[in-house]
């Protein structure tokens, strides 16, 4: 990894009907959240699209605009609907094929189970010219990074091992650092003071959650931000301002 002082932001681009239909609960978006968090990249959108080439072209080259870096998991298997390899290619515009360096992982892998390298299996060999390989330790077939797209399995396991190969290749920024506080009191109790408290410390991000449970309110109040002094000063200021030791 490379690091600096400016904000590296990423974006989820997460492909599948089956996540659309509630087949399939999705088990990525927390596991890549937490990971980029921790090494100074800020998740800041994530999409879900369903299996059809055009959306996912469109939304690819919306995102990969927008964003330092674009993740995506899902579609990239041997059956019919894994087409993010090819819709992907097409966002760049660039062609894709059977890549001699990927299709060199598969062949001994297979042969050694003493299972057939067929055509369906060979899908899982086609990457867009161009593109770098991502290592994946779990089932051989690579994922693979294209400008600032990285393209990711949907199987939770396999996608972990990518994240963990891809991350060495990524440049990272200021991490965000957080804080909570929980109170046994509802939001409407609080409402005006936190917000009170967000205006004067405009450089820290402040959310509230609530809850529910055994007959009483909660709320969990989150401070996040770069400046880690600042951020426990903010926090302490509010303690007091809750009446809070």
């Amino acid at each position: 990894m490379t690091h600096d002082d400016s904000i590296v932001t990423a974006a989820l681009l997460v492909i599948g009907d089956e996540i659309l239909s509630g087949r399939t609960k999705d088990k990525n978006i927390g596991t890549i959240a937490e990971h980029l968090t921790a090494i100074g990249i800020r998740l800041s959108e994530v999409r879900v699209v369903a299996d059809v080439e055009g959306d996912i072209v469109d939304a690819a080259n919306a995102l990969r605009q927008r964003y330092t870096y674009v993740f995506t998991t899902g579609g990239i298997g041997p059956t019919h609907d894994d087409i993010t390899a090819d819709a992907i290619a097409k966002a760049f515009g660039v062609g894709i094929d059977v890549d001699p360096r990927a299709l060199a992982l598969l062949k001994p892998h297979y042969e050694k189970r003493g299972i057939e390298l067929t055509a369906a299996r060979l899908r899982m060999a086609r990457i867009p010219d161009g593109a770098e390989l991502i290592a994946n330790s779990v089932s051989i077939a690579p994922g693979f990074m294209i400008g600032n797209v990285i393209v990711m399995a949907g199987v939770p396991l396999v996608m972990q091992a990518m994240l963990t190969d891809v991350t060495a290749r990524l440049r990272t920024g200021l991490k965000m650092f957080s804080r909570s506080l929980g109170l046994d009191r509802p939001e409407g109790e609080i409402a005006e003071i936190f917000a009170a408290h967000q205006a004067e410390w405009p450089d820290v991000s402040m959310g509230s959650y609530p809850s529910f449970g055994d007959g009483r309110f909660r709320t969990e109040l989150v401070l996040r931000a770069t400046d880690e002094v600042r951020l426990i000063e903010s926090l302490q200021q509010l303690k007091l301002k809750l009446s809070i030791s």
